[in-house]
């Protein structure tokens, strides 16, 4: 990509987005087009198509979807699949309608089955069972990937893809319903803090292990692969190690300063046992992870602790 280029960050406004736009504008790129939801309803097919027609971009980034936690992924099912499915047809159909040089779209671990062998390596994917909680999602984000390599199959179309671990950082939502896990457990813990409570309640047991990797580590890899990647076969993107949900928890407490006790309810789900990936592949390119877990987590809290006011 020319520093001058003009590149559509989807999504620009959400966890993954904005670290997208953060990247490129710290590379030099300048020429970024970055509609909000309320200017831009991805799910309209002919909105959409009419977006690229009057801006021409010549490089997209796919990072906007519906996301959620166990939780929003399990009560929202109809509403996940649909609304992703919505989103990356109308963006993947109009950049490779209206000449765009090359696309790269966000897929999700979810697509990986339940009792994936671990690390999980690309090839796994389709080989089981998903994870009955977030199916839907991982159903709409595993024909998003096909997509992309159905068009680079029948067209030649340059539409790459990548599989982020877990990720956070600035801009990732706290809200206590619909997050992810570890923002969750930041807002949980500094809200005890605040308000005193000496025991903080939190779902599963505990045991299940993730991996979790900074959006601007993310975006940085992306970045990295639109620059440097044209394979049709998607690319995992993560750190390669895991902590369980146990650790995480008290490496959060630790950092937020919660002094107290942590009282796990086995009675909620814990989702799937282990989530690794295997990033031999995205290491073969050249890139590498540079913020670890403890470093992010005090960045994401301080990050946090300001958007409060």
């Amino acid at each position: 990509m020319n520093t001058n280029a003009s590149i559509f960050v989807a999504g620009a406004r959400g966890l993954v987005g904005s670290a997208i736009v953060r990247k490129l504008r710290s590379s030099g790129f300048d020429n970024i087009l970055t509609p909000t939801s309320a200017e831009l309803d991805l799910r309209d097919q002919t909105a959409t198509h009419a977006f690229f027609r009057a801006n021409t971009p010549e490089y997209v980034f796919l990072a906007a979807a519906k996301v959620g936690g166990i939780h929003a992924n399990n009560t929202y099912r109809a509403d996940f699949i649909l609304d992703n499915l919505l989103i990356q047809n109308s963006v993947i159909t109009a950049a490779k309608e209206h000449g765009v040089q090359k696309l790269l779209f966000l897929g999700s671990s979810c697509i990986y089955p339940r009792e994936c062998p671990q690390p999980m390596r690309e090839e796994y994917m389709l080989t089981g069972p998903l994870e009955p909680t977030n199916e839907p999602y991982a159903v709409a984000k595993i024909a998003g990937l096909k997509l992309c390599e159905a068009l680079q199959d029948q067209y030649g179309f340059n539409a790459i893809s990548c599989m982020p671990t877990n990720l956070y950082g600035p801009n990732d939502n706290f809200d206590l319903h619909n997050s992810h896990v570890l923002p969750a457990m930041i807002r949980k813990f500094h809200e005890a803090k605040l308000n005193g409570n000496a025991t903080v309640h939190l779902w599963g047991s505990g045991t299940p292990m993730r991996e979790f990797l900074h959006c601007d580590d993310a975006a940085d890899a992306m970045v990295h692969l639109m620059q440097n990647y044209n394979d049709k076969v998607f690319v995992n993107i993560g750190t390669g190690t895991d902590v369980t949900i146990k650790e995480l928890a008290e490496t959060i407490q630790r950092i937020v300063g919660h002094e107290g006790a942590i009282d796990w309810d086995s009675t909620k789900p814990d989702g799937t046992p282990r989530k690794l990936l295997d990033v031999s592949k995205l290491h073969a390119t050249g890139w590498k992870h540079k913020i670890d877990l403890e470093q992010g987590i005090r960045n994401t809290y301080e990050w946090y602790v300001a958007s409060l006011g």
